[in-house]
């Protein structure tokens, strides 16, 4: 029986996330109704200056649930299915989608789930529901579920941006949870090396636990002349910068081999500028370019690569907290410490 009132997380600034309770969401002709089982963490929602430009906000973005009810004109999904859907949709008919580039899309912009991920029961929008919804394999846990979209982020990044080839030299700058992502993405694409570079030993001993060919410790060792030397000084032939800041990209601007591309996984701050030489870029034939969030192309891609098991929770959580916990899964991830990934299990009965 679904309850009219229900949990959730909501956020009102960096370090300032609390449970409220609010009506459970009332369902249109083609919307669907999903108990939430759990949600991931991302990154971006302990970006401070992030969090300001939304609060308040019910985060989370990375979910998994069971659909419990579907409106009258719904097909193709029934209460029972289980499922993960994306927190926006393009129109896929537009300039922009017909391009590929969703995130940009006006009608992406402006979708959402209904209130967030973090909450005990969340509406799925029409839009949301046929464009980007997808069933889980029924040997698919919720955990892993919950890391479609970050995979499907990575899929985009690598294989749509990037362009990786089989064979590159990759280099990640960056290995918290999206940077041990992007390599195990990496490698499944058949990456001949893969280097990680971060300022924590943790996170630097787990990259090399998931198969990092190197991993340097940047505070210790410069950067540079690492990748060099395991590359025979060709240098990365893609470098991925996890952190938005100048000094990072920079950095990954000097590991750039020739006829390579730096992909910038992260923004910067409003208003922060990058001086380059287009004199380097030119005769080194080299290229940069962004990856924001991913598309319905993405996610179908990801859960093949979450149901393969070369992405897994088995292999990336390393925190879970139920949701009257959630701040304290929002401060483990700021913290940026000895952790990968945190999930929120909202459901109490999760297997």
């Amino acid at each position: 029986m679904i309850p009219e009132q229900m949990r959730l997380a909501r956020i009102y600034d960096f370090g300032d996330v609390r449970i409220e309770t609010s009506p459970v969401p009332a369902i249109g002709p083609g919307d669907a109704l999903v108990k939430m089982a759990a949600c991931g963490i991302c990154t971006s929602d302990t970006l401070p200056w992030y969090i300001r430009r939304k609060a308040p906000i019910v985060l989370g973005h990375e979910p998994a649930g069971t659909i419990v009810a579907v409106g009258a004109d719904v097909e193709g999904f029934t209460p029972g299915d289980r499922i993960f859907t994306h927190h926006h949709a393009p129109c896929m008919v537009c300039r922009r989608c017909q391009r590929g580039h969703y995130s940009t899309c006006p009608t992406w912009k402006g979708s959402s789930l209904d209130p967030g991920g973090m909450a005990e029961y969340v509406r799925i929008p029409s839009l949301n529901l046929h464009t980007d919804t997808l069933h889980l394999p029924d040997t698919m846990s919720f955990e892993d579920g919950v890391l479609i979209e970050p995979t499907a982020c990575c899929v985009q990044a690598l294989r749509r941006r990037a362009r990786m080839k089989h064979g590159d030299r990759v280099l990640i700058i960056g290995m918290g949870v999206m940077g041990q992502m992007l390599s195990l993405v990496a490698r499944h694409y058949g990456a001949r090396t893969i280097i990680a570079a971060d300022r924590i030993p943790y996170r630097l001993k787990k990259a090399e636990a998931l198969g990092a060919d190197l991993a340097v410790d940047v505070t210790r060792t410069n950067l540079a002349e690492a990748v060099a030397d395991a590359t025979d000084s060709e240098m990365a032939d893609l470098v991925v910068v996890g952190p938005g800041s100048i000094p990072a990209i920079e950095s990954g601007l000097q590991c750039l081999g020739i006829g390579g591309t730096l992909l910038l996984f992260t923004p910067t701050q409003e208003g922060e500028s990058l001086t380059i030489s287009p004199y380097d870029l030119y005769f080194k034939d080299q290229s940069i370019v962004t990856s924001y969030s991913c598309g319905p192309s993405d996610t179908r891609e990801a859960v093949d690569i979450v149901a393969l098991g070369a992405v897994s929770a088995e292999k990336l959580v390393t925190h879970r907290f139920p949701l009257d916990e959630a701040g304290l899964g929002f401060d483990i991830v700021a913290a940026a410490g000895d952790s990968v990934k945190t999930i929120i299990r909202i459901d109490p009965d999760l297997e």
